[in-house]
Formats: structure tokens, sequence, C-alpha cells
């Protein structure tokens, strides 16, 4: 009588410690991920936090806030006015047939300035200087980086996030809401000029119903959105740099990390901004106003 053979007791345990042990396998990934996300968010964190407090304990010199200012601002105007205005003219062109089937096209005016000054305005704007001025920022200080500069600048005594990061910051979180105004004055002159000449709406009834429906509190709005805009955009930025993978590879994805998030987080705080905004506007006036 031939005996059945058994399978052995490693036989036995094969597939289900494999099952067990892929699934473990990535249980142990996905916790990686996970520590990897909490200790990079309290990197940033500790970053934000010394660069708050190099920025009220001791501002930078005058020779250093100046090249930034410039770089921040004075070259960014020809790439901020030339988006704004295009901005004003797209809103004419694909707010115009719907009014028109309406036949109020002469409100035309309140619609585009309130979109520009409210939403569009600042939150363009940010994005246009997230890819200029932040992968710009990212990209210099990530050089520095791998070249050793920043520790360079360390062992001299000099602290490198007073001397790189707070300059940087404060032309961010000056210049942006200026250049926000002036993306917001440049897409009102464009969405009035389209309007005007090629629409052949009247410029009185277009500049009385953009009077009546866009107020202070409104323009207040996008200027005060873009604030939290500029501060985003340098601390996200120049966190990536600082902490940029060596080589060229690593400048690049840095660059790239920093325009990314950044323009993530813009529109994070332009939703959670607006609903704040919101329901300041309602407890002000409760009643709302009428543009009908």
């Amino acid at each position: 009588m031939s005996s059945v053979p058994h399978p052995s007791s490693s036989e036995t345990e094969e597939a289900p410690g494999g099952f067990v042990g892929s699934v473990a396998d990535w249980i142990g990934d996905f916790g990686d991920v996970i520590v990897g996300y909490v200790a990079a968010l309290g990197d940033f964190a500790m970053f934000v936090a010394s660069t708050f407090n190099w920025t009220f304990t001791r501002l930078p010199k005058r020779e250093t806030l100046m090249p930034n200012f410039y770089q921040i601002g004075v070259l960014s105007l020809p790439v901020i006015a030339l988006t704004g205005t295009f901005i004003g003219m797209v809103l004419a062109v694909q707010s115009y047939a719907q009014f028109r089937a309406l036949h109020i096209e002469t409100r035309l005016g309140g619609v585009i300035n309130m979109s520009l000054v409210r939403e569009l305005g600042p939150v363009l704007a940010a994005t246009m200087l997230a890819g200029r001025v932040g992968g710009s920022m990212a990209a210099e200080l990530g050089t520095m980086r791998v070249t050793e500069q920043i520790d360079a600048l360390a062992s001299m005594g000099a602290n490198p996030i007073h001397y790189l990061v707070v300059p940087r910051f404060l032309g961010c979180l000056i210049l942006i809401p200026t250049l926000t105004i002036m993306a917001d004055f440049m897409g009102v002159v464009g969405g009035w000029v389209y309007s005007v000449l090629l629409l052949d709406i009247d410029s009185h009834h277009y500049w009385h119903h953009s009077q009546e429906m866009v107020g202070a509190f409104d323009v207040f709005s996008g200027i005060f959105k873009s604030l939290f805009f500029g501060a985003a955009i340098a601390l996200i930025s120049c966190n990536r740099g600082f902490h940029c993978a060596p080589g060229a590879e690593g400048v690049g994805r840095a660059a790239t990390g920093a325009f990314v998030q950044s323009f993530v987080m813009i529109l994070a705080i332009d939703l959670l901004l607006g609903i704040f905004l919101d329901s300041v506007y309602l407890l002000i006036w409760p009643e709302g106003v009428s543009y009908l």
C-alpha cells in the first residue's frame, strides 16, 4: 500500500506567509512615507519659525534687501502687467455672449472688475510670481546648498536664514501685494479697452456699473490674500532650496517642487481666506448688496 506524501510545515506556511509578508511590507512602506511627511512638515515648521524670529528680531541691511527687492519687484513688472491685461480681455471675451443674451451687456464692467480684484487678479498674479520668483529662489539657494556656499556662510559666523531667507521673504511679503495692485489695474484697463473699443459697450454705463458692484472691501480682499500668497511663495521656495538634493537633478527638482507646492498652497489659502472674508462681509453687511 503506497503512502500519500504529506506536505511539510514549510510548504503549508509558504502561501499565507508570503501574503502576510507582502502586506507587512506594504504597511511598512506606507508608514515610512507618513513618517517622511511628518518629518518634512516638522522641518518646514522649524524653518518658518526661524524665519519669523529673525524677521522680527533684526532686519537685514539695506544693501542686502535692495537687490532682492529689485529681482522680485522691478523685474516682475512686465510679466505682471502683460498677465493682468490679458486676464481682463479674456474675461470680457468669455462673458460678453452670456450677458448679451440676457440684454445686460452694459453690466459687463462690474463682473469683469469684481472677478479681477477679488479672485483672478491676486491668484493668477501669485501663480506667475510662483513660477518666476519662487522657482528662481529655489534654484539659486539649491545651487548654493550643492556648492556648499550655505555651509561656508555658516562657518563664517553668519546665519544663513537671516542673510539669505529673510530678505527674500520680506521682498515677497511687501512687493507681491504691490504687483497684485498692478495686475488689477492692467486687467481693468484691458477689460475696458476690449469692451468699449471692440465690443462697442457704452463707456459711461461700463464704469457706472463697475462703481456700483465693486467696493473697497472687494479691493481689500484681493490685496489681503496676496499678503499670504507672497509669504507662502517665499517660505516654500526658500525651504525647498535649503533642502535641495545633491547634483544638478536635485536643483531642478527643488525649483519644480517649489512652484508646484506654492501653486497648491495658493489655491488652498485662497479657499480658506475666501470663506473667512465672505463671513466677515456678511457680518458687516448682513443683508448683502443687491446689484440688480
